[in-house]
């Protein structure tokens, strides 16, 4: 994701009046303008932070909730432990890897492996996304239910390439990168998504440079998701694949998983 700074067509904007005060804290936080003219918003409302497009024919909002929706559905009927992100990092009886996730994006599979009981450090360098997924994670820690998964979950947000290299403390076993790519999915979700963060993202160009930081960093494997039909990130190649309908996972092992 690109280190350029923000476009300047941003602005942030409170849905109700109540929410005046904690919108103008994050404008002053991100560096954004209250109002005035711009090509997207980032929303403070009754449910939360949300970023949109503003105009004619815009998708909708997005933004990150833990607690319902996909991501309870894919909580509780995703399929657990056999689901390929769980197979990719490693779960297995007796053995719930300790994961990086280094493109954390919204969010959405450190959270399944949190669920199934992984310890999950997240980084996200893009600032906006960075601050959906933060307000996410702080009104799933509100629920009961969902408190307890996301208190697995530690936000980290800077350049995940400088902040491996600068890594204190334990390594983790598992880096997991899922750097942008010219997606081809075709669901709904996905393609509002990719209109709405590619202008602000881009690609990843650094994918090479992400992958020999993280290969350098864990333990135990490194795990790489891509389109299934994508090539292989430059640099050394991978042990072996798992293959999905839309996606496939490279995986790079460096030592053996064991409970």
């Amino acid at each position: 994701m690109s280190d350029e700074p923000l476009p300047p067509r941003i602005r942030v904007e409170a849905l109700q009046p109540a929410f005046a005060a904690p919108a103008e804290q994050w404008a002053e936080r991100l560096g954004l303008p209250l109002g005035g003219e711009a090509q997207f918003a980032l929303q403070l409302g009754e449910q939360g932070l949300q970023l949109t497009e503003l105009g004619p024919g815009a998708p909708g909002p997005v933004r990150v909730d833990f607690v319902e929706g996909a991501a309870a559905h894919r909580r509780l009927f995703g399929g657990g432990s056999g689901q390929m992100i769980a197979r990719a990092v490693g779960v297995q009886p007796g053995v719930r890897p300790k994961v990086l996730d280094a493109t954390a994006g919204l969010g959405r599979d450190a959270f399944v492996l949190a669920c199934l009981g992984c310890e999950v450090t997240l980084i996200e360098r893009q600032p906006l996304i960075g601050a959906l997924l933060a307000d996410g994670l702080a009104r799933a820690a509100r629920d009961p239910e969902i408190a307890p998964i996301v208190a697995r979950m530690r936000l980290l947000q800077g350049d995940a390439i400088a902040l491996m290299r600068q890594w204190q403390g334990e390594s983790p076993q598992v880096v997991h990168l899922d750097p942008m790519f010219p997606h081809r999915d075709k669901s709904a979700l996905v393609k509002k998504e990719m209109r709405l963060f590619r202008p602000l993202v881009g690609d990843d160009p650094d994918a090479p440079a992400l992958l020999a930081a993280a290969l350098a960093l864990a333990s135990h494997r490194v795990v790489v998701k891509r389109p299934r039909k994508a090539p292989c990130i430059e640099g050394p190649k991978p042990g072996y694949s798992l293959d999905g309908k839309s996606s496939r996972y490279d995986i790079y092992p460096l030592q053996s998983l064991k409970g």
